[in-house]
C-alpha cells in the first residue's frame, strides 16, 4: 500500500489511463477527458493534491495494481470513495478490500460519520465488494455515464 503525494503523478496516470482503457463501463470519466489536452502534468499533479482528499495504491511486485481516492464533500461529516480500480492482474487477491479499508480508516480519522461512493448500474462485482464492506444501496440515482444511459447509484456506510 502507498500514499500517494503530488509527486506520484506519473505512476497514477499510468494506472488511471490503464483504468479508463480496461473498465471505460464503470467511470463517469473518459479515457478521451485525459488523453490528448487533458494530458497534461499540472492536471495529474492537481488530481492528486485535492484540498481534503487521500489517494492510494496497492502494488504487487512492484507493480501498481489498484488505486483508490478519498474526497471531501460539501456535506460535513460525509467523504466519498472515488476512482477505485483494481487491474486484473490484481482481482481475487485482496486488493480491492484493503483499498476500500485505506479509505474507510483515512475516512475516520478525519472524523467522517459516512463514506458515501458512487458504482454504476450493472457492475456486480463492485457492488458484491462493497456490500461486503457494509455499504448499502440508497435507491438514490447518482450522475448520468458519458454513454448518457446508465446511471451511478449511490452506496453509503455509516462510520
Amino acid at each position: 500500500m502507498r500514499v500517494l503525494a503530488e509527486d506520484d503523478w506519473k505512476l497514477w496516470r499510468e494506472l488511471r489511463l490503464r483504468a479508463l482503457t480496461e473498465a471505460a463501463y464503470a467511470f463517469g470519466s473518459t479515457l478521451a477527458d485525459w488523453q490528448g489536452e487533458g494530458d497534461r502534468e499540472g492536471r495529474w499533479r492537481a488530481r492528486l493534491a485535492l484540498p481534503g482528499s487521500y489517494n492510494v495504491m496497492v502494488l504487487l511486485d512492484g507493480q501498481a495494481v489498484g488505486m483508490a481516492s478519498g474526497t471531501a464533500t460539501d456535506h460535513d461529516g460525509v467523504v466519498e470513495l472515488i476512482s477505485m480500480y483494481v487491474a486484473p492482474r490484481g482481482r481475487g487477491r485482496g486488493v480491492g478490500d484493503r483499498l476500500i479499508s485505506s479509505i474507510e480508516q483515512w475516512a475516520r480519522q478525519s472524523h467522517a460519520r459516512t463514506l458515501r461512493l458512487s458504482v454504476v448500474e450493472g457492475n456486480t462485482n463492485a457492488v458484491a465488494l462493497y456490500q461486503r464492506h457494509g455499504f448499502q444501496d440508497l435507491g438514490e440515482l447518482g450522475d448520468l455515464m458519458p454513454d448518457g444511459v446508465r446511471r451511478e447509484h449511490v452506496m453509503t456506510k455509516a462510520l
